[in-house]
């Protein structure tokens, strides 16, 4: 599919990673904007970004980056949680597909770096992402537990960004 997408116009490619951007960005901000029910929306936005990451490597790393500075316009409040946790686990996962082959490697590259975004929030930069009953001082069993969160979650969405995939793949073919 990766090749499909290659053979486009640059500007349709510009058109999709641009779409898909604007839907990340406004799924991110929908956690400061809608109280409550915007914190189940928010996670949603990995799978923009994942799916373009599996298009193509730049594209992915540059749809990252704009709705990093779209978030900036929109939603200031979720400019720190998006590119230490639901962005950076979209481009690690996304990035992972292209470099590995078995779903356990996969699933350990997007666990691994969300992991570490998780870690630099709460221990870099004191800033509780994990809400007030995660201490911002280090402990070998909170990392763990984040770890295992962050594994099954990156297994979770490398399931859904394979279940999308296989989908557009259908859909491009057909059209094309």
């Amino acid at each position: 599919m990766q090749e499909v997408f290659m053979q486009q116009s640059k500007a349709k490619k510009m058109v999709l990673y641009a779409l898909l951007t604007c839907i990340a960005a406004v799924l991110q901000a929908a956690g400061g904007i809608i109280p409550g029910a915007g914190y189940l929306i928010s996670p949603l936005a990995t799978a923009p970004i994942l799916l373009c990451t599996m298009l193509s490597l730049s594209f992915g790393v540059t749809a990252y980056f704009l709705t990093i500075l779209v978030l900036l316009i929109l939603q200031p409040s979720e400019l720190i949680v998006f590119p230490f946790t639901t962005g950076l686990l979209g481009l690690g996962t996304g990035a992972a597909f292209f470099y590995f082959n078995k779903k356990i490697c996969i699933v350990l590259s997007g666990a691994t770096l969300l992991t570490m975004g998780i870690i630099s929030l709460l221990y870099l930069f004191h800033f509780p992402v994990l809400g007030p009953a995660v201490s911002d001082s280090f402990s070998f069993v909170t990392l763990s537990l984040i770890f295992l969160f962050a594994y099954f979650y990156s297994w979770i969405w490398v399931e859904v960004g394979m279940i999308i995939f296989k989908r557009l793949k259908k859909i491009i073919f057909r059209n094309f």
